[in-house]
């Protein structure tokens, strides 16, 4: 079968590395007592993947299959879900604790700590750490919705409580999870407002139920936010850190919560006296549970919600694929980066 890895590369620093794309062929995988075969319709990028091409994601591995988030057709006759679609859980050990992960945690895709990854034509999976996908959703849609649906879930859900009228910040709209925390936040009936670089993603977040938005090139974005919403914020669901505590301390309303799942803009986040003074909570978040999983997964298809999709390449030719990494590189996308590896009506018969 057919694969995407990374190809070795002469050592050097992290970050001073750009591992390439190598097509392989491996053995088809054959699945053990447990485990179900999966034919990948379709897979896509997040941010991990550039990390790894750089060198800057812990345990790297050139030759395990790359991409965490994959949806597809079970081919194992003895299993529940064989013919159905389902969605592959994007990382394993941790099966329900809200506070984190119960056992060792790891991330699918192109690392030894979970040697697999859904950039590939087959793979076996613990049939447990599949759902079967909602069925209004396309392929490439389902594809783009497991690791980013997990991460906006639990930090808009689980760690940021957010709830009917709260009014929400949502910043460096544009990425898989801020758009996927954007539009669980408004199904949940939340009052949303987006910061960004780029005008034209403010006013495409507004489509999407955002009710406005800033941009954080601005010196006093802050200030032009909370005469915006006209009131407090509630919640910050923030991918960016930086000088977000700092700022929002002067507009969150006591008890307000930050919930941070990345730091874009550097590995450190200050805490504010001023933020202490105010009550806020400032929350940690990475992935999610299996339950939390579950539950995303459940949420979608009760309100039909789409992930947004910028841009599919079809098949695994790498040098279309170089596209999608330099999409991301450059920060283009809106929405997730897709690739599609088959036909859902080719696969039918299997």
């Amino acid at each position: 079968m057919k694969a995407v890895v990374l190809q070795p590369v002469p050592p050097a620093k992290p970050g001073e590395i750009f591992y390439p794309l190598q097509p392989v062929n491996l053995p088809t995988p054959e699945p053990s007592p447990g485990q179900v075969q999966l034919r990948i319709l379709a897979a896509s990028l997040n941010h991990r993947d550039l990390f790894q091409r750089r060198g800057l994601y812990p345990g790297t591995a050139p030759s395990i299959p790359l991409l965490a988030d994959g949806y597809g057709i079970v081919t194992t006759p003895t299993s529940r879900f064989h013919k159905k679609r389902v969605l592959v859980n994007p990382a394993k050990g941790w099966l329900k604790d809200p506070r984190g992960p119960e056992n060792a945690f790891a991330i699918l895709g192109g690392t030894k700590h979970y040697p697999n990854g859904t950039l590939q034509e087959y793979a076996v999976f613990d049939e447990e750490e599949l759902v079967e996908a909602p069925s209004h959703l396309s392929a490439e849609e389902a594809a783009a919705l497991p690791l980013c649906g997990l991460t906006a879930w639990r930090a808009t859900m689980t760690k940021g409580q957010v709830e009917k009228g709260d009014i929400v910040l949502i910043t460096g709209i544009g990425g898989g999870v801020a758009l996927m925390a954007l539009l669980f936040a408004v199904r949940k009936g939340a009052r949303v407002f987006v910061t960004s670089s780029n005008p034209e993603k403010i006013e495409r977040a507004k489509k999407l139920g955002a009710e406005g938005g800033v941009l954080y090139t601005s010196a006093t974005w802050e200030k032009e936010l909370a005469a915006m919403a006209g009131g407090k914020i509630d919640a910050v669901i923030d991918g960016a850190g930086g000088d977000i505590v700092t700022r929002m301390s002067r507009v969150i309303r006591d008890g307000g919560r930050i919930v941070s799942y990345g730091m874009t803009l550097g590995p450190s986040l200050p805490f504010s006296m001023a933020a202490v003074l105010r009550n806020v909570d400032l929350l940690g978040s990475t992935m999610g549970s299996r339950k939390e999983f579950t539950d995303m997964v459940e949420f979608v298809a009760q309100h039909g919600i789409r992930p947004v999709i910028s841009r599919v390449v079809t098949g695994m030719d790498v040098n279309d694929l170089e596209g999608l990494w330099d999409d991301m590189e450059k920060g283009k996308q809106f929405g997730k980066l897709v690739v599609k590896l088959a036909d859902d009506e080719e696969t039918a018969k299997l």
